[in-house]
């Protein structure tokens, strides 16, 4: 297919013109759904040739192929009624079915609408969504430009907090954790919005697979946990186009609603790959349920302390973190402080500004920690941008190909990384550095001679800094009047 940008665009001016859907996050939400059963449906016909004995777990009927693959079938009243009366109803009680392939349709429409009340311009729409075929090798890689381009909108809509991890950055994250297929390792993502780091993972165990049973393993291996809707809907249309027959290991739910203590030692897992959601606060009483020293409303913190807890000893996590949980004070004192105790932080790559453009200039880190023994000495390793290049933008993302340097230097962690060697890119500080600067990780490359006052892509993200620390600051503040005018009416009662 052409253009992707093009595709969705033109569906989107289609559903622009229909009196329901008056905002992007329901047009979105709309085509959400519409596309994981065009989806569904092209991988049930796929499973049909390869087994003979396959049974779609839905009625003829809702399937895709059979309501809305024909161009000239149903439309106007007659499709809205189907939809409305019939599809959705069926699809958010079904039962029964093949497995547990079922209850994964329910799960997956429970929250699901149709917000359009043109029957003609949705009959327009769906026969643009057939001209993708998603058992067509191209079209099927296309998806992962679809779902950036929805979460793109999603943004510009004031959906704050949804952000697209840089195919790039995902494939380098999984490749320096490294999961085992061999040692039967398994693998979370605790915010997994669509899915990005556990279709990565899944691609870089079937590198290692040999058998029926190594496949059999990742059809079952991983986990993901994902709060809002949408991305759940794009995360279970990410696996099934993946080969994941039944990935009902993913929930829709909030993975910090559920106290820290209430997670048992055998949900704990071997490899934890992530970005989770940062700039954001958690809703009230959330964190209660965390320990009291580690309280705060600040969602990337709390998901730190969470995947501290959900590692096995000799686990391994690699991470995706904003700038201010490295140089952040208080609770976020408390938090490395542990972190530092408890696991190896043996690495910290510093990503420049830019790489979540157009989503937030925020500069972010990739930390690599191991539970099980506590951190001795951090390595630093500042990612540079590629040769003439001052910034990242949606025409020139980072790439794979940026992250060889951090690839030749890295070593093993078996022998401690003993083939490190400090050069302009990279340096090491030692715990007792680290101790003395009361936990301070937002430490600057020595070998950087420039003093000057930096240009704007230096001074920009030194800007943000102070903006963080303001905002924590009346956050503090505002807490704190808070709880004296609560104490003062609870006085004067």
């Amino acid at each position: 297919m052409s253009n992707v940008s093009n595709i969705v665009k033109t569906i989107q001016d289609i559903m622009r013109k229909d009196a329901g859907t008056y905002g992007d996050a329901q047009r979105l939400e709309q085509l959400g759904w519409m596309f994981f059963l065009k989806i569904f449906d092209d991988r049930e016909k796929e499973l049909e040739l390869l087994r003979d004995n396959y049974k779609s777990p839905l009625p003829k009927h809702l399937r895709w192929s059979n309501w809305a693959k024909d161009e000239e079938g149903i439309t106007g009243e007659g499709l809205l009624d189907f939809v409305n009366n019939t599809l959705l109803p069926k699809l958010k009680s079904l039962t029964g079915g093949v497995d547990k392939i079922a209850g994964l349709i329910r799960m997956t429409f429970e929250d699901a609408n149709n917000y359009m009340k043109n029957g003609t311009l949705m009959r327009q729409v769906i026969n643009k969504i057939n001209g993708i075929d998603f058992n067509a090798s191209d079209d099927r890689h296309m998806f992962g430009d679809i779902y950036e381009k929805i979460l793109k909108d999603l943004q510009s809509a004031g959906n704050a907090g949804e952000f697209y991890t840089p195919r790039a950055v995902t494939q380098f994250i999984v490749e320096q954790v490294n999961p085992s297929l061999k040692k039967r390792e398994t693998i979370l993502d605790p915010a997994c919005g669509t899915g990005g780091f556990l279709v990565c993972a899944i691609e870089h165990l079937r590198k290692q697979a040999k058998t029926e049973a190594d496949e059999g393993f990742i059809q079952d291996c991983f986990a993901g946990i994902e709060k809002k809707h949408l991305p759940h809907v794009l995360c279970m249309t990410n696996l099934l186009l993946h080969g994941i027959d039944v990935p009902s290991n993913v929930r829709h739910d909030n993975t910090l609603a559920r106290p820290l203590r209430d997670w048992s030692p055998k949900e704990r897992v071997d490899v934890i790959v992530t970005n989770p959601p940062f700039g954001g606060m958690e809703e009230d009483g959330i964190e209660a349920n965390f320990p009291a020293e580690f309280r705060t409303r600040e969602t990337a913190d709390l998901f730190l302390v969470l995947l501290m807890k959900l590692l096995k000893p000799g686990g391994r996590a690699g991470l995706v973190l904003p700038d201010g949980t490295l140089f952040g004070e208080g609770v976020k004192t408390r938090i490395k402080e542990a972190l530092l105790a408890e696991c190896n932080l043996h690495t910290i790559v510093r990503l420049p500004n830019g790489v979540f453009n157009p989503y937030t200039g925020i500069r972010t880190n990739l930390l690599f920690f191991t539970k099980g023994q506590p951190t001795t000495e951090v390595w630093y390793y500042e990612h540079p941008y590629p040769a003439g290049a001052k910034s990242y933008n949606k025409g020139k993302p980072i790439r794979i190909e940026e992250f060889e340097a951090e690839r030749a230097w890295w070593g093993e962690e078996k022998d401690g990384f003993k083939s490190r060697v400090e050069n302009v890119q990279a340096w090491r500080v030692s715990i007792d550095t680290i101790k003395a600067g009361n936990f301070n990780l937002d430490l600057k490359n020595p070998h950087n001679s420039d003093t000057g006052p930096g240009d704007v892509d230096h001074l920009l993200p030194e800007y943000e800094k102070l903006l963080a620390q303001i905002a924590a600051t009346r956050a503090a503040l505002k807490q704190e009047l808070q709880n004296a005018l609560t104490a003062s009416t609870r006085t004067d009662a």
